[in-house]
């Protein structure tokens, strides 16, 4: 795919609610739907007909319970509670389209690296070569207690676990299984050579995995690589792991910076700073007039529900919110748990804001950029971040689901297509393929570095 084209993604969630806080009331929403198999494969569907590379499933451990020092506001206004596993919806969206990928979220702080090995093998393997890992470490408390933990691990110490856990992928997916190992001789006997298969002897810190890897390559082998590190230890992370980083940071500025800094972090990693794409996060609000997409905004922010944005931020900041005067002044701190969310409102940007207004902002899409307007502004503002920012895509986030998606694709994407910022049809091949023009991790990722 041409480097002059937008990537772009679906930013959702397998739950009711992900980040647009109360849009489950909003008249026409179908978010209680998420536990409904055809919801999942009409949103498939719209995503690949608008020309997405890939629908991002966001996911999280444990529940909200810092706001209040309580689960019961998480619970009462479905903050990202219920929610299930998304790994378990990407067949079936995978079986109603051809070229579509999905990104899948999962914690390398409670999971095993031979056991997700397997399982994204497993996705790449049954969607053809269509599954992207989001990495992430996890961040509350709640999950670890209800994990049999004593407490939630450390933020620098769960990079250093991450770290390791991706050395351990790295060795499984790419180092295992040579080219050629699955010969599938009748005649012989032989289905797999056995000394083209390697154990990969790895003692660590915290993992042992002698191997092999209990799967034969996939179409991709090591799955595209997400990551949204904002802290010095994530910035560290991504510039050695990511393939994609997904950049949250509240104005252009900070963005630029941002990438700017992991890109030179990469290269002292002995990578092509060029190789890393950048998608920020972003929220569409269109409609055939702009009358009519100041409306919707307007009756959007009129369904904020306030208290469950700082539900969902009290978690995010690991700060209990609630204690604070709505007219105070958020300041900086350093946090266990999400510290690019208060970075965004702090070091990262020059306004100085009240609780109130952070909970005002934040509730459509928390960090990322809301964009108002008719096709035309709507396609300008995404274009002017492509071509002026230099990013290289976009998260698209909903407020009303699947409303907000099918706005995209039905009034924007049309336009994006006719200014040559989308091909008119996707194009086939593997996830990587699509998003990055070739079929493995770069030769200067570490994975592949000799």
């Amino acid at each position: 795919m041409s480097d002059d084209y937008l990537h772009l993604n679906l930013f959702t969630m397998n739950s009711v609610e992900h980040v647009t806080v109360g849009s489950w009331r909003y008249p026409g929403d179908q978010s209680h739907r998420y536990t409904d198999r055809e919801y999942w494969t009409e949103v498939a569907r719209t995503a690949e007909r608008g020309g997405f590379d890939a629908v991002f499933f966001a996911d999280v451990r444990g529940v909200y319970d810092v706001y209040d020092d309580s689960v019961d506001p998480a619970v009462e206004k479905a903050v990202q509670t219920p929610s299930n596993d998304p790994a378990y919806v990407v067949p079936a969206m995978a079986e109603v389209t051809d070229d579509l990928g999905f990104a899948v979220t999962k914690s390398t702080s409670y999971n095993h690296p031979y056991q997700l090995a397997r399982e994204l093998s497993t996705l790449d393997h049954v969607t053809d070569g269509r599954i992207a890992f989001n990495i992430v470490t996890s961040y509350l408390e709640s999950a670890a207690a209800n994990l049999g933990l004593d407490g939630r691990i450390e933020h620098d110490e769960r990079y250093d676990r991450a770290a390791e856990f991706m050395e351990v992928c790295y060795r499984l997916w790419e180092d295992s299984w040579e080219d050629g190992a699955v010969v599938r001789d009748r005649d012989s006997g032989v289905f797999t050579d056995p000394e083209k298969v390697h154990e990969v002897d790895f003692d660590g810190e915290y993992f042992q995995v002698p191997g092999p890897h209990g799967c034969e390559p996939s179409p991709q082998r090591t799955p595209v690589l997400y990551q949204a590190g904002s802290s010095d230890r994530g910035r560290e992370f991504a510039a050695r792991n990511a393939e994609a980083v997904f950049v949250s940071q509240p104005n252009e500025q900070a963005v630029v910076d941002y990438m700017e800094d992991v890109r030179e972090r990469a290269s002292s990693y002995g990578r092509d700073p060029d190789t890393l794409e950048f998608f920020p996060g972003i929220v569409p609000v269109v409609g055939e007039t702009e009358e009519l997409a100041e409306a919707k905004h307007e009756s959007y922010v009129d369904a904020i529900d306030v208290e469950g944005v700082l539900t969902l931020l009290s978690g995010f900041v690991d700060m209990d919110l609630s204690e604070l005067d709505p007219d105070q002044k958020l300041e900086h701190i350093e946090t266990e748990a999400i510290q690019g969310v208060v970075n965004a409102f702090t070091t990262n940007d020059d306004r100085e804001w009240t609780v109130r207004e952070v909970a005002e902002f934040a509730g459509l899409g928390t960090t990322s950029p809301v964009v108002v307007g008719t096709p035309e502004q709507v396609a300008d503002e995404f274009e002017r971040w492509h071509d002026e920012v230099g990013v290289n895509g976009f998260n698209v986030k909903e407020v009303v689901r699947p409303d907000t998606l099918q706005d995209f694709v039905d009034l924007v994407v049309p336009e994006l297509r006719e200014r040559d910022l989308l091909p008119e049809e996707s194009s086939s091949g593997t996830l990587r393929e699509r998003t990055f023009g070739r079929s493995r991790l770069h030769e200067s990722h570490p994975a592949r570095q000799e």
